[in-house]
């Protein structure tokens, strides 16, 4: 089994050498030929001299190529193009990876049950939450980055998210590439996301089977700036937003005004009203996550009117 890593990155060439010493330590048994596709998406800094020393160092095991097209889904899609592996890995430039983490992702994708899996993503060990962060809701930390849906191995009812995940070819082949209208660097600025969450659920929704591997672990980087609250709403304002981009509404709504939902704006009010109401900082922030949310949506149905479309982003209860 033939298996490449495409890793996309810009002008993150202190992260990117931690990323790629790691995944130059990686444990795989000597059947299997494996690759790492560095794809620079049009960097400024010193990602080149960075990828081409791992190139120069192990030229068996990594690729470096420019993508000079902005936007990390025209990275993704020149991947899948000059990737030589049957299977094609997918992961970050500001995280680390297990030594077996590439052999535990992929090595149920060889028998055919499953068209691609999704691996554990956890912070930097070193990392302590602040207590405004709910504690009981799993996707708290999505604006981490932080996959976690547990230790039981098995089948992924959902998408993976793109610093872990891996498909068979076919499933390219047969389904098309990533979406260039998501993604980062995509549209309204680098927090426009859903671009592996939109591709996942095209696989899913055309019956394909996707799995979940919990050992198949890495450790995202948590720089100081993304510990703040402004960051934490804004990455939901445009995840909110790209969901919509990606899927459209639910059809639940069915009354519109200029264009928006009625049933939104009811929500919001809703919501608006238990976060002024809220004492506890967690619960207070988590209502505030739930009005930023909401606000991204009323934005971009605002902007893109197809209401008809069926969607199944996260909802605001």
């Amino acid at each position: 089994m033939n298996i490449s890593v495409i890793l996309c990155t810009f002008n993150r060439s202190q992260s990117l050498a931690k990323t790629l010493e790691s995944l130059a330590a990686s444990v795989l048994p000597e059947s299997v030929a494996w690759e790492v596709l560095i794809i620079d998406n049009n960097s400024s800094d010193a990602t080149r001299e960075v990828a081409e020393s791992f190139c120069q160092r192990d030229p068996a095991h990594f690729r470096y190529l420019f993508e000079p097209k902005s936007g990390k889904s025209h990275a993704l899609n020149r991947g899948v193009r000059e990737a030589k592996g049957e299977i094609l890995a997918f992961t970050d430039d500001d995280l680390t990876v297990e030594p077996t983490w590439l052999h535990n992702l992929t090595a149920n994708l060889c028998n055919g049950e499953w068209a691609g899996a999704g691996g554990r993503i956890l912070t930097e060990k070193a990392f302590s939450p602040p207590r405004w962060i709910p504690r009981n809701r799993r996707d708290a930390l999505a604006p981490l980055a932080v996959f976690d849906p547990g230790f039981k191995a098995g089948p992924l009812n959902e998408s993976p998210f793109g610093a872990n995940m891996a498909y068979h070819r076919r499933v390219f082949e047969k389904y098309g590439g990533f979406r260039t209208d998501l993604g980062p660097g995509v549209g309204h600025g680098n927090l426009q996301k859903s671009e592996d969450n939109e591709f996942g659920h095209r696989v899913r929704a055309a019956g394909e089977q996707l799995r979940y591997e919990p050992s198949a672990l890495v450790y995202h980087s948590v720089p100081p700036d993304r510990i703040k609250q402004s960051y934490f709403l804004n990455w939901w304002f445009e995840k909110s937003r790209s969901d919509i981009l990606a899927f459209g509404l639910p059809p639940e709504f069915k009354w519109f005004v200029v264009g928006i939902p009625v049933g939104l704006v009811k929500r919001l009010a809703v919501w608006w009203l238990r976060w002024m109401v809220s004492i506890e900082p967690s619960r207070r922030f988590d209502c505030k996550v739930q009005v930023w949310q909401l606000f991204g949506w009323i934005v971009e149905s605002r902007l893109q009117p197809y209401a008809g479309r069926i969607a199944r982003p996260r909802t605001p209860n």
